[in-house]
């Protein structure tokens, strides 16, 4: 058996100046919070407060965050396999915190419906049909495919389903929504927070993967790009499509919420993302993706 090689004690050591090793180090510093320590005490006063609609709402887009965070607990780790096998240490180095991180959202929703709406019903009826080809099909497909094919168009398919979508549109639209939902009608402070917090580290992880799709186009090139920009194509108008999915069944939006801002909001995400992964392909990495270290705080 040969001798292996480890990066760690090679000539040079880590390359703690690369992105994804700023990253690791901002998710030390931002990345350990406790969801139970939350107080959610005004959070059930609140509550108790909303009308059906709203609380309906609100259970509705906890739901979709709760089932979402888990899906991505359960389907990432091949994601994790497939860069450590690929000899990229600094970069699993920093994937080891997004299990942490999602199983922590995961606890966060719970807690929500657990303390807050205090119910234990089934929640699934909440989970349309783009939601389901995203989380049931897509997401799985793309991020299981890893496990006996790891080739650089595998992994730039599992990124662009789980960091570009999943992270990059609907989460961040869902944030959104939540946020508009409690911060603009002043309630629910603790779930505010927990919130911000949530998509801080969903900040880190989209920069990740948009480096991570940035440096695999760059060495794939062309080919790789089109690839690239297939998949961004078919499962964006998906995921936007789960917006209008979400709010159909209110004839009147509770809370102030507005289907349009949304919706316009998660297109101008995907643009953004596209924009930066086009710098990418021209050979400018690190234009593309350097500032997003401190945009991810």
């Amino acid at each position: 058996m040969a001798d292996r090689h480890f990066a760690v004690t090679a000539r040079g050591g880590l390359d703690t100046a690369s992105f994804p090793w700023r990253l690791w180090t901002k998710a030390k510093r931002l990345g350990v919070w406790d969801p139970a320590a939350i107080d959610l005490g005004q959070d059930r006063v609140d509550w108790a407060r909303l009308d059906e609609a709203e609380r309906d709402v609100l259970l509705r887009l906890t739901s979709l965050f709760a089932a979402g965070e888990e899906a991505v607990t359960v389907d990432l780790v091949p994601l994790i396999e497939a860069v450590a096998r690929d000899g990229h240490l600094e970069e699993e180095i920093y994937l080891t915190s997004f299990l942490f991180e999602e199983a922590k959202h995961v606890e966060l929703f719970r807690r929500f419906l657990d303390e807050v709406a205090g119910t234990r019903d089934e929640l699934s009826g909440y989970l349309g049909p783009n939601y389901r080809q995203v989380f049931d099909r897509e997401l799985p497909e793309a991020l299981d495919r890893l496990r006996h094919d790891r080739s650089r168009e595998a992994v730039a398919l599992a990124s662009v389903t789980y960091n570009l979508i999943v992270e990059g549109v609907l989460a961040e639209t869902g944030y959104r929504a939540y946020h508009a939902a409690l911060a603009r009608n002043g309630i629910m402070p603790g779930m505010q927070r927990g919130v911000e917090l949530t998509k801080r580290d969903e900040s880190r992880h989209i920069a990740f993967g948009i480096y991570l799709l940035g440096r695999l186009v760059k060495d794939g090139g062309a080919p790789l790009w089109g690839t690239v920009q297939r998949r961004m194509g078919e499962l964006a108008e998906t995921a936007i499509a789960v917006i209008p999915e979400v709010f159909a069944p209110y004839p009147v939006m509770p809370l102030g919420l507005r289907i349009e801002e949304f919706v316009d909001y998660a297109v101008g995400q995907f643009q953004a993302r596209l924009r930066r992964l086009e710098r990418a392909v021209g050979g400018d990495l690190a234009g593309a993706v350097d500032d997003l270290v401190d945009d991810s705080a």
